[in-house]
């Protein structure tokens, strides 16, 4: 099951996700596919409606017999999975960058965590553009304390924040937050930007309207791939800055093959980004723990996906226990192409961190699980 926002506020970013898994999914079947048998895909609209997804996942699943769900894009949409793949005791794979704070083992997670986008998008600007912080989300209250936590400890400032909610997303709907921020920093700044789909739209063209230069108000955004900057307008996002785990520009043999196959599968004029790839990976992830299980029963699958490691666009990633994936992380300038100049990249791959404060692993704690009763508890190794 293929399970994205086709229609409404996430489309921008989340339609092109069910390419990336289409594409996998024919890599896979051109090798003869899984255990004998061809993979079909079952492609379903969430909507950008968290109820939606929900019914969704159960017709993907009670209907069209989905053995699998790669799906959702934001937190509410993954919530609103979780409870029918726990019930119909199914996995999710999901690509989305979002602010940790969750394990399930029913779920595993494809895109960065804070410590991986976040912490390094904020100690770069810190250490290269500034100090002083105008937080803005789409009600992302936990990435906001996250940064505040960065910036108390590295001697920065919050000079104020905001919230859009998912109602807004008119034009005229941020010359509030473009008031508070002329108002926060009067002599310019560096926003941090966490807004989801259209909002980020109404953002950047509310910027340009209110003439906050890029030479004044340097915008970091942790939600802003090249899918969006492509179909929003690159010169928007012109001299802006943003953190991933990868990016289209990345100058590798095996990067340069993938991004040349995507464009001759999907047209030309299309990018791929760190969702994208996300995408694509975790289809291949999933694939070789099947063939490593010998099965698709859930519990043997899952036991089969820790330790997979995949030669990704982005490099060498692998699973961890934590059902959260090891690579490495990147921030990158925009440029008037649409593409990033990637200003740094971490010494070595970062081992996701889902929990702001998690205990060490030597202290003998993975993940923080949840039964099917709702009650948290910790496992270590030997459960797992």
């Amino acid at each position: 099951g293929l399970l994205h926002s086709l229609s409404g506020a996430l489309a921008v970013t989340e339609s092109a996700l069910v390419d990336a898994e289409r594409l996998a999914i024919e890599e896979i079947n051109a090798k003869g596919g899984l255990l004998g048998k061809p993979l079909v895909p079952v492609v379903e609209d969430g909507a950008s409606d968290w109820p939606t997804f929900a019914e969704k996942t159960e017709k993907l699943i009670s209907q069209h017999g989905a053995d699998i769900i790669f799906g959702g894009f934001t937190t509410a949409s993954r919530k609103a999975i979780l409870p029918v793949v726990i019930a119909k005791n199914k996995l999710l794979w999901y690509p989305g960058a979002y602010e940790g704070q969750e394990c399930s083992k029913h779920i595993f997670y494809a895109g960065p965590t804070p410590n991986q986008q976040v912490k390094p998008a904020v100690n770069w600007m810190l250490g290269n553009r500034g100090k002083s912080f105008f937080l803005l989300s789409s009600d992302g209250r936990t990435i906001h304390s996250i940064v505040k936590e960065v910036l108390q400890e590295k001697g920065g400032k919050v000079a104020g924040e905001a919230f859009v909610p998912w109602t807004q997303g008119a034009i005229s709907d941020m010359q509030p937050v473009i008031d508070d921020i002329k108002q926060a920093l009067p002599d310019g700044g560096i926003i941090f930007n966490s807004l989801l789909g259209d909002h980020n739209q109404a953002f950047f063209q509310a910027v340009q309207r209110a003439g906050l230069s890029a030479n004044r108000y340097l915008i970091m955004s942790v939600r802003v791939s090249e899918e969006e900057i492509a179909r929003i307008g690159k010169h928007f996002f012109h001299n802006h800055y943003a953190a991933w785990r990868y990016f289209q520009t990345l100058e590798t043999p095996e990067n340069k093959a993938w991004v040349e196959t995507f464009k001759s599968r999907f047209g030309i004029d299309r990018v791929v980004s760190d969702p994208i790839e996300s995408a694509y990976a975790m289809v291949h992830l999933w694939a070789q723990a099947v063939e490593r299980a010998g099965t698709i029963d859930t519990m043997q699958v899952r036991e089969a996906t820790y330790g997979q490691t995949f030669q990704a666009p982005s490099g060498t990633i692998k699973v961890q226990s934590n059902h959260h994936l090891t690579k490495p992380a990147h921030v990158g300038k925009i440029h008037d192409n649409g593409q990033f100049e990637i200003l740094w990249t971490s010494p070595e791959p970062i081992a996701a961190s889902p929990w702001s404060q998690e205990l060490d692993s030597d202290q003998g704690y993975l993940c923080d699980w949840q039964n099917d009763k709702g009650e948290r508890y910790k496992v270590d190794a030997t459960d797992v």
